[in-house]
C-alpha cells in the first residue's frame, strides 16, 4: 500500500545544486509536477545554510510539468519570500508554459532580486545571465 500512495504522490522538489562562482552562489533548484509543504521543509534549509556562508545567492529554478503549489506549500513560499526579501540577488525562472512564465510576475514584489523568466529551449542563457557579473 505505501509504494501506491508513493506513486501517486506529486513529485515537487526534485534537486538542488550548489554551486559557488565569483559572483556568490549559484542554487539551482528542480521542481516536477506540484510542491508540497514537506518539499519546502527540505530545500529552504539547503538554501538558507548558503546564505549564512555570506556570499550573495543567486537562484535558478527550473520547472518541468510543474503543476504549482498545495496551500501549505504556497505558506511555506510566502514565509520564505517574507524572511529572506533582501537576501536573493538574482533569480531565473525556466519553464515550459505561459502559467509558468507569470510566476516571474507573481514573485517580483515579494523579493528585491532582479527576476528574469527564460524558455525551456534558453536554459543555456539562463545559466549565463544567473552567473553574469
Amino acid at each position: 500500500m505505501c509504494a501506491e500512495r508513493e506513486v501517486n504522490m506529486p513529485i515537487g522538489f526534485d534537486e538542488i545544486q550548489v554551486d559557488p562562482t565569483p559572483v556568490g552562489t549559484v542554487v539551482t533548484l528542480k521542481f516536477r509536477e506540484k510542491l508540497d509543504k514537506a518539499d519546502y521543509e527540505t530545500f529552504v534549509p539547503m538554501i538558507e545554510s548558503q546564505m549564512r556562508n555570506g556570499s550573495p545567492i543567486r537562484l535558478l529554478a527550473e520547472l518541468h510539468d510543474f503543476e504549482g503549489w498545495t496551500a501549505g506549500a504556497l505558506w511555506e513560499d510566502t514565509k520564505f519570500a517574507a524572511k529572506h526579501f533582501n537576501d536573493i540577488e538574482r533569480l531565473a525562472v525556466v519553464g515550459e508554459s505561459r502559467f509558468q512564465k507569470g510566476i516571474t510576475v507573481f514573485v517580483k514584489p515579494f523579493t528585491s532580486a532582479d527576476v528574469r523568466y527564460f524558455d525551456i529551449q534558453e536554459i543555456d542563457r539562463a545559466r549565463e545571465w544567473v552567473r553574469e557579473a
